[in-house]
């Protein structure tokens, strides 16, 4: 082995014992978790808008004159297949932005659907109905949870790459912030619905 082979082998343990040192392992650790998170925030609200359709469409078989209703939810999910590929975790406040009002149109609108059950007691003994409510109640626990997930593990990340000395590292191999939800759309999108399948009482 010669001398530049050998000094090139020493430079190259070097720098992976400093970048152990700066904390490179960690960043790239949180990073995939704020990425795997990401990914489970995004099934869970496409589990949502799967269960879309079927659900206007028993809604439809009792309530035909809930145009409003339906025209609003043709909208927000119009909305939502506009958005562009946001297979990664968001960096760009716009997308992040977007993203966020394009599903709080939705809870808007399925909020407003919800309150059609009211005006049609014979919609809670359809078993297609109450079994896609019941899905639905549970995907938007889901979508708490997930999204939960995600700010946690962008949190994580962020104070990582901007505590000394892992933010040397980070700007050195580029590692940007990771956005997150803002504080004035959560509660807009993680309310989960209120589903009431109790027979209304008959007035005498």
């Amino acid at each position: 082995m010669n001398k530049l082979t050998l000094f090139r082998l020493l430079c190259s343990f070097w720098i992976i014992f400093a970048l152990s040192g700066c904390g490179y392992n960690d960043i790239q650790s949180d990073d995939e978790n704020v990425n795997a998170t990401w990914a489970e925030v995004l099934n869970q609200y496409q589990r949502r808008a799967d269960l879309v359709p079927n659900l206007v469409a028993s809604v439809k078989g009792y309530a035909t004159h809930e145009s409003e209703v339906f025209a609003q939810i043709a909208e927000a999910r119009a909305k939502i297949g506009g958005l562009p590929n946001m297979q990664q975790a968001p960096q760009d406040e716009q997308s992040i932005k977007q993203f966020q009002q394009a599903q709080a149109s939705m809870s808007s609108a399925l909020s407003r659907l919800l309150v059609v059950n009211e005006k049609y007691p014979d919609l809670k003994s359809d078993q297609l109905y109450t079994n896609l409510m019941v899905q639905l109640e549970g995907t938007e626990n889901r979508i708490a949870v997930a999204r939960h997930r995600y700010v946690q593990a962008v949190q994580t990340y962020n104070t990582r790459i901007r505590t000394f000395p892992n933010n040397l590292t980070a700007s050195w191999k580029g590692y940007q912030p990771k956005l997150t939800f803002q504080p004035e759309n959560i509660e807009s999108i993680s309310t989960a619905p209120k589903i009431d399948f109790s027979t209304p009482s008959t007035a005498k």
